[in-house]
């Protein structure tokens, strides 16, 4: 057994659950062929020849079925198909497309899998197997976890292959040649005589032909759009204005609402009194929506104002109601009963620790909210027997059956239209608004419905990334870690979310510790212990997840060791990374930083690594301290996603993350009296503002293997760099976030 016995039991139903499912279905099931969704509302004179590629007379449009957040993943997951159709880039168009079981996300789910990354041992790989095939027995069509990239990468590609087969063979009985005597050109087949035949006019006779499962596909060094920067396919219509977002969508006879819901998420609203706010100008309606009001009006900003005019009497929560309360509720599940798993336990610890020089430490993180740039909103049209939706969403399939279920429909007859957003970070993985949008255009039937939230309403009102607390123990002698212990107690994201979907938690909720029992640190004694706070104000999904919270904890943790040994905390890490791209990452990073050499007085550099969704990351940090505060000069990254499929994009996505990463460790925290949060706007939730933004350079590292996702690998090393920094700099250690509270920043 070895490692497997120090799993929680648990971990084994997960793969229990696969295995059962797939017996009951049948592997006839698990090999079937997922319907092409295309089809079903496919206009006339269109032609889908595979789930990622429709033509019409307008031309060629690939369907990328990840929402496109602003990270920038239609582009590359546009070029995956393009690179193997073959058609010219500056000819295509871009869709998201409709929700689907052919866009299951296989990747996301096999990346919960109670081992790390990197351990590709029989047991881990088994029950990847396993929770792939559940994935497409209960498919959803999930953005998030980096996963986008990761799950799509042969998926799409082959999609693109298969078409542009398809598209050849149809020529060859035109043409009445061999279809290895043709080749394709920028959307067309081209005969050995100079007859050219266009996508267009084979594309019905392309549809009538099988596609192979498993065409071949193009060798790196033919890639013509992969491995290079490409334009983005939204960048044009984001520079003028024209791109529509969710809170850009406008119908005739439209109707406008917003929701005024209890700020204790999940208590009852006792009573309310909408006298005042029915009698506004162009108020048309006051819904009940358990748990709060909404108000149907002519335009937005009226719909605000008499939601604010609602008198509303909040019941309390039915959980602890205080930061205080909530933070001693999760210090208190630090205990044998609430233990979730233990995912790493190497060596003796407990002897270990014993030996050499001990320390131990307290970290701390408050929740976070995701802040996203456009607030939730949703538009919603029942008429004539069928639901139409436009939204931002991460999970458009769970958005679509809990919009059937609310409208009395059959899912079939629900019709999601993902546009852009301002934002996701996790936020639209679920699916509340929407929910609310489709109750309301169930009162208001036969007139779209458009809810907007207030700024207010979508601070206070989200799933919170939790908080969580982390306890070390460590010991080190002759400037090596003999023993690192981690325990951490957070309150679980995974029950919480799919809770909400109506699905069990199965096993042990990885996130919780993961970041932390997962980094390749050959420490001999080693051990990661989660435990689970039981359920309280509701949380969910953010940017890195538990990577976010334990790259701080952890990062900070192996830079205390450092010093305690008298070590250099970049040699120190070298010495401990047993995985070789890792370490020339963390090279990179000194190499790029000059690290090492002298700074000048009043100035200090810190340095995190952090291996996130199977990435490895290294950031160094340099800080001026004066009078005023601390200043961020410079961050340096290094990251290696295995093959960069768009530098550009990569560069930009780990510049993204230092900004989310480095907003969270100045400023974020979300605070709490009476359940509710108190901070409602970014007045009080603040973000790095664009003075205080430091020069980031970027290094992309290509070790070959596996593609990897980059959305959220930058986010975990900002903080622990950013602490490392003001230690070395100041001689200050702060062990909880935000750094703001201990420290001011210019």
């Amino acid at each position: 057994m070895g490692k497997l016995a120090t799993i929680a039991r648990r971990a084994f139903l997960i793969g229990s659950a696969a295995v059962a499912g797939g017996v009951a279905f049948g592997v006839y099931k698990v090999k079937q062929v997922a319907p092409n969704p295309l089809l079903d509302d496919l206009p006339q004179g269109a032609t889908a020849l595979t789930p990622h590629v429709r033509i019409d007379g307008q031309g060629v449009t690939l369907i990328t079925p990840r929402a496109e957040m602003g990270q920038g993943n239609h582009t590359t997951l546009a070029a995956l198909v393009a690179e193997e159709l073959d058609v010219a880039w500056d000819s295509i168009r871009v869709e998201h497309g409709p929700p689907g079981a052919a866009y299951y996300n296989r990747a996301l789910v096999q990346h919960n899998v109670p081992f790390a990354d990197l351990d590709h041992g029989n047991a881990a790989e088994a029950m990847r197997g396993a929770l792939g095939v559940m994935a497409k027995l209960m498919p959803m069509q999930i953005t998030g976890g980096s996963s986008s990239i990761e799950d799509l990468f042969d998926r799409m590609r082959i999609a693109g292959a298969a078409a542009r087969f398809a598209l050849v063979a149809a020529a060859a009985q035109k043409l009445g040649l061999p279809a290895a005597q043709l080749k394709t050109e920028n959307g067309s087949v081209l005969a050995p005589d100079g007859r050219r035949l266009t996508y267009l006019e084979l594309a019905p006779a392309a549809a009538a032909i099988d596609l192979p499962a498993s065409p071949p596909l193009k060798p790196r060094e033919q890639w013509r759009y992969l491995g290079k920067s490409m334009p983005r396919v939204d960048m044009v219509a984001k520079c003028t204005g024209t791109a529509t977002f969710g809170i850009d969508v406008r119908l005739p006879d439209m109707v406008f609402a917003t929701v005024r819901m209890n700020p204790a998420i999940g208590a009852r609203l006792v009573s309310f009194d909408a006298t005042a706010a029915k009698a506004m100008r162009g108020v048309l309606n006051v819904v009940d929506l358990r748990g709060g009001i909404a108000v149907i009006a002519d335009n937005t900003w009226r719909a605000f104002q008499a939601a604010q005019a609602v008198q509303c009497n909040w019941a309390g929560p039915g959980y602890p109601a205080s930061t205080t309360a909530m933070m001693d509720s999760i210090v208190a599940s630090m205990s044998e009963e609430n233990r979730d798993s233990r995912l790493r336990d190497d060596g003796s610890v407990d002897k270990s620790l014993a030996e050499g020089t001990r320390l131990e430490a307290e970290y701390r993180v408050p929740f976070l909210a995701h802040a996203t740039m456009e607030p939730m909103n949703a538009v919603a049209f029942l008429h004539d027997g069928q639901l139409d939706i436009w939204a931002g969403v991460q999970n458009p399939t769970a958005a679509r059956d809990q919009a059937a279920k609310i409208a009395g429909l059959d899912a079939t007859k629900v019709r999601l239209h993902t546009t852009l957003m301002g934002g996701g970070f996790g936020r639209r993985l679920e699916s509340d608004y929407v929910v609310q949008a489709v109750k309301l255009a169930v009162a208001m039937a036969g007139k779209p419905v458009k809810m907007t939230w207030r700024r207010e309403e979508d601070m206070t009102l989200d799933f919170y990334r939790p908080a969580a607390v982390a306890h070390f123990r460590g010991t080190t002698a002759a400037k090596q870690v003999l023993a690192l212990d981690v325990q951490v107690a957070s309150p679980s994201v995974a029950e919480s979310n799919l809770g909400r979907l109506g699905l069990p938690a199965l096993g042990p909720d990885k996130l919780i510790i993961e970041g932390a029992f997962d980094q390749p640190y050959a420490i001999a004694n080693y051990r990661a212990t989660a435990y689970r706070t039981p359920a309280g104000r509701p949380v969910s999904y953010a940017r890195s997840v538990g990577n976010s919270y334990n790259g701080f904890f952890i990062e900070s943790f192996i830079d205390e060791l450092a010093a305690q040994a008298g070590a250099d905390p970049m040699n120190m890490r070298l010495a401990l990374l047993s995985h070789e791209p890792s370490r020339k990452v963390l090279s990179a990073v000194a190499a790029k930083s000059g690290w090492g050499q002298q700074l000048a007085a009043g100035r200090g550099r810190g340095v995190a690594f952090h291996m996130c969704r199977g990435v490895p990351v290294a950031q160094v940090i340099e800080i001026t301290t004066s009078k005023q505060g601390v200043k961020i000069d410079k961050v340096f990254v290094a990251v290696d996603v295995g093959t960069a499929l768009d530098p550009r994009n990569i560069e930009a996505q780990q510049q993204s993350g230092v900004i989310f990463g480095l907003s969270a460790a100045l400023y974020g925290e979300i605070t709490f009296a009476k359940g509710a949060a108190n901070q409602t706007n970014f007045d009080s939730y603040q973000v790095l503002r664009i003075q205080q933004a430091p020069q980031i350079v970027v290094e992309v590292l290509e070790s070959g293997g596996t593609i990897r996702g980059v959305g959220e690998t930058g986010v975990p090393p900002a903080a622990p760099a950013l602490a490392n920094a003001i230690f070395n700099a100041t001689g200050k250690r702060i062990r909880e976030l935000p750094l703001s509270k201990h420290i001011d920043f210019v």
